[in-house]
């Protein structure tokens, strides 16, 4: 019965997941024990690195999140949670019983942050009304806005699962006077970055694949700090490997890094 709740249960929340890794018993098996919703839960993987699961009450109409890395642009919608167990045998007549199901009257929404993020801020849209999480107490608030943001913090990913970070010529190594840009997204993608550096033009500067799913560009720069963003399928989006992230006179997220 087990593997049948399993395989239901894969069919429900594989659009749902991102990188997790869907065919894990841990997580298989923490979802199917859920009984009620929670603060978020850290999903540590190996392989693919670590994960989030938010849950939240069915009692709401809609549930969706927002992350401050995509700068607010993308909302994600939280899925209600069904566990389908085994219809048992057929009759003597071949006809199957009805499902039986459990409800534990959950949504939930299950993300993979972007490789060496640290600390992931996100608010809520309940009901299509913007509000920060009700079940995380640790929060941050915007100095530009004055906006709450609910904040998930996140352990080291595991090595194989790691990426460079942007960074400056003060790291043995590099080459100096120069920035290192890294981005990781899906293969054979286009992923620009623009900053103060080129007067935000999104198109001047295009990242190179250097990996499947991996990108650079190193960027020659005089000594001085810089603030830019990614574009990603026309998105603006900060650094997901600069923790370094401060807000614009409009209240805008932009990554910063410094050329010594």
């Amino acid at each position: 019965m087990k593997r049948q709740m399993i395989l239901t249960l894969l069919v429900l929340i594989i659009g749902n997941i991102g990188a997790l890794d869907t065919d894990s018993s841990q997580f298989i098996d923490h979802l199917i024990a859920l009984t009620r919703p929670g603060p978020p839960e850290v999903i540590e993987d190996s392989e693919t690195g670590n994960g989030v699961l938010f849950t939240f009450s069915t009692e709401y109409r809609s549930v969706g999140i927002a992350f401050a890395h995509e700068n607010f642009t993308r909302v994600h919608h939280f899925e209600k949670l069904m566990i389908f167990e085994d219809q048992g045998p057929p009759s003597p007549s071949g006809k199957l019983p009805p499902p039986a199901y459990t409800d534990p009257k959950i949504l939930f929404f299950a993300y993979t942050p972007p490789v060496d993020l640290r600390a992931l801020e996100y608010r809520l849209v309940i009901n299509g009304l913007w509000t920060h999480d009700p079940h995380n107490p640790l929060v941050r608030e915007n100095p530009a806005s004055g906006i709450v943001h609910s904040v998930v913090l996140l352990p080291d990913p595991p090595p194989a699962a790691r990426l460079p970070v942007s960074r400056s010529n003060r790291h043995p190594g590099l080459s100096p006077g120069a920035l290192y840009f890294n981005y990781s997204a899906e293969p054979g993608e286009i992923i620009t970055v623009a900053g103060d550096f080129n007067g935000w033009d999104p198109f001047m500067y295009e990242l190179r694949e250097i990996a499947p799913g991996r990108y650079r560009l190193v960027l020659p720069l005089p000594p001085g700090t810089y603030r830019y963003v990614f574009f990603h399928r026309g998105e603006r989006r900060t650094d997901p490997n600069n923790l370094n992230v401060v807000y614009d006179r409009l209240g805008s997220a932009v990554s910063e890094a410094s050329v010594e």
